[in-house]
């Protein structure tokens, strides 16, 4: 039997299973979902190594060259106190010493909770400058030209920015857990933030669905075209 028909035979099998989980629960597809959980754990370990350990850690230490494998400096062997600290986080398993796990688990978040303080600004940061965009416009042309004139605000785009800050300022409103909210205007604004809210999750959850149909229409493709056509009849 040709390999490649083989490989895709098993890759149709493994494809119909896991799909069979829209049918009901059954074992065929808890069979097909650990093996791909255990490749995927398998693949990360790789990955891992070769993405992230590797490049990061035993070049550095070591002071190989990645491309000639060849030693270009001393390298910086304190870099191999880190191994200890690593194999800490394996302990876990151990019901005698997984305390030690707490030490590599304390150091990261302690590493990543230092980094946060500059990550939120550099993230968040330019989200709030976006937000403060001019609601004026500066002309009296509506639609903005295919070449703008630097500086001036053409009243579509003063319309885009003052909804967009009417969004922000009512999702906000929404947020205001705190105090009761009492004043009319306070509970309008809230009620048209919770609905700005549940229109904002509505187009990410149609989004995350056409992502999955995407997903759909190509295993589909792969089964019926490249596998059933073009691999055990050959029709082309």
């Amino acid at each position: 039997m040709d390999y490649l028909l083989l490989k895709n035979g098993v890759a149709v099998v493994a494809t119909l299973g896991l799909y069979s989980m829209l049918y009901r629960e059954n074992k065929f597809y808890r069979f097909w979902e650990h093996v791909f959980v255990g490749l995927a754990a398998g693949w990360a370990l790789v990955v891992l190594w070769t993405d992230v350990l590797k490049s990061s850690w035993w070049y550095k230490m070591t002071g190989e060259v990645p491309a000639t494998g060849a030693s270009g400096s001393m390298g910086y062997w304190m870099y191999a106190m880190l191994l200890p600290v690593g194999l800490m986080a394996y302990t876990v398993f151990s019901k005698k010493y997984n305390w030690l796990s707490r030490i590599p688990i304390g150091i990261i978040l302690g590493l990543y909770s230092g980094q946060q303080f500059s990550a939120w600004m550099t993230i968040y940061g330019p989200l709030i400058s976006d937000s403060m965009k001019p609601v004026v416009p500066n002309t009296l042309v509506f639609f903005r030209p295919d070449k703008p004139i630097v500086g001036t605000v053409y009243g579509s785009e003063a319309l885009s920015n003052l909804i967009a800050l009417i969004t922000v300022l009512c999702v906000l409103t929404y947020f205001l857990f705190s105090f009761d909210v009492k004043g009319k205007l306070l509970q309008a604004t809230s009620t048209t933030g919770r609905w700005l809210l549940m229109i904002g999750f509505g187009a990410i959850f149609g989004s995350t669905v056409m992502m999955r149909f995407t997903l759909l229409v190509d295993r589909m493709y792969f089964i019926w075209i490249e596998f059933v056509k073009q691999g055990l009849f050959h029709i082309k």
